[in-house]
């Protein structure tokens, strides 16, 4: 398998390819094939940005209808029927059913743009310059957005500080017993906690970078009381775990708590083209025309895809085998976990978005190499890179399902004759 181009012409910031050195060419639902024909179980699926599988043929069928129709394909932000469509799908199959009300801001196609814009207008809202952000978080890699991220390794990219950021620990942050939640409330109430009052508070409802921390219902809806107590916007960052992810198509649903601004993009298309969405409590809409702008902000084969994905969550059907498989797969961990003490900690994440904390960085490189060997794509996550991090389709099919956990089943034996 001839992978001799991309190391001699492809910048060494490449990550991917190193870690699965192999030449992938087809792909539907959960398995994906290399050119050599070897298959593989896809517990990847392009770091949540195709939660509904590769090639879906309910999202994809619109998409290749449109781009045969000599269709407008990129509109900057002008009227486009596709858009008109996308809008009018996503407002009564997810907006209305969950009583939620938001003007959508369709800004630059990634998630980091996303985070930008809402970062950006929470700061002209409120006339203040600092946000609060939390340990551990990973929120773009644009300096924006990587200012409010926590990761150690992330803090000189770009080669300038990062200003107005406020730094407090999430949910569980540094353990159990600490009452995170109370502490933010008590240093923004306190006028000699030398913090200021900040423009927003910006969180994940789970820190899939951060190593799968989940945050519990209790503590997101304290969050949102805080943030009404103080005046302070609530974002939630649904890139990730958004868009289906956890079984609803809000990550937040859960905790019932209606942020000021939430942030989606990754699987919002469904097919893997870039789409990204910020979702603005009327009130908050005080945007001038033009005043925020993304060159491919009117992405209509994306509009096209995304109506079609978001369409499926009208499905009754559809939604009850979602839920279907997070009960499996989290079953399937618990398995792991009461088999594997010796190299399993803990299970982290919720439902679809799932994680397992291992005792060492060492045992999850001997898992992620060996599953890779045996056909099944994982990527590790975490400060010190010890948790698996496991993203399946939210439409795998059972033997998928089953497939994949039997190989992490054996690298994690294997791993624990160490």
């Amino acid at each position: 398998m001839n992978t001799d181009v991309f190391a001699a012409h492809e910048s060494n910031v490449r990550r991917y390819g190193r870690s699965f050195p192999a030449v992938f060419t087809k792909a539907l639902g959960a398995t994906i094939w290399d050119e050599a024909g070897k298959e593989y179980i896809d517990f990847l699926v392009g770091s949540g940005a195709l939660n509904y599988g590769h090639n879906n043929p309910s999202i994809l069928t619109p998409g290749i209808e449109y781009l045969s129709g000599g269709n407008i394909l990129l509109s900057l932000d002008m009227y486009t029927a596709a858009k008109r469509e996308f809008i009018e799908v996503f407002v009564d199959s997810i907006l209305k059913p969950r009583g939620l009300s938001y003007k959508i801001q369709f800004p630059g196609p990634t998630g980091t743009n996303a985070n930008e814009a809402a970062l950006a207008l929470a700061r002209k809202y409120t006339g203040r310059s600092s946000v609060m952000a939390f340990s551990n978080a990973f929120h773009g890699m644009s300096l924006g957005s990587l200012a409010v991220s926590g990761s150690a390794s992330t803090k000189h990219l770009g080669g300038v500080p990062r200003h107005d950021v406020i730094r407090v620990p999430y949910d569980g942050y540094p353990s159990e017993a600490f009452d995170s939640a109370s502490y933010i409330d008590y240093v923004l109430s306190d006028p000699g906690s030398g913090i200021e009052k900040p423009a927003a508070i910006i969180l994940e409802t789970i820190q899939a970078e951060g190593g799968m921390n989940s945050a519990s219902a209790a503590w997101l809806a304290e969050i949102q009381r805080i943030c009404r107590k103080h005046a302070v916007l609530l974002i939630v960052d649904d890139i990730q775990a958004g868009a289906g992810r956890t079984g609803q198509f809000f990550s937040f649903e859960f905790a019932t708590i209606e942020p000021d601004i939430v942030c989606l993009s990754k699987s919002l298309s469904g097919s893997g083209n870039p789409l990204s969405l910020v979702l603005i409590r009327p009130e908050i809409d005080i945007w001038n025309p033009g005043e925020h702008s993304g060159t491919f902000r009117g992405n209509n084969l994306a509009f096209v895809t995304a109506g079609a994905m978001c369409k499926m969550w009208s499905d009754g059907q559809f939604t009850a085998g979602v839920e279907r498989t997070a009960v499996k797969l989290q079953g399937h961990l618990d398995g792991l976990v009461a088999k594997f003490p010796n190299c399993i900690e803990r299970k982290r994440g919720r439902d679809l978005m799932a994680g397992l904390k291992c005792r060492s960085p060492s045992i999850v490189g001997h898992v992620h190499d060996f599953a890779f060997e045996n056909g099944l794509l994982i990527e590790s996550s975490g400060p010190n890179r010890d948790v698996i991090k496991l993203l399946p389709p939210i439409t795998i099919t059972d033997d998928e399902l089953d497939r994949g956990i039997a190989i992490l089943n054996q690298a994690l034996q294997g791993a624990g004759q160490w």
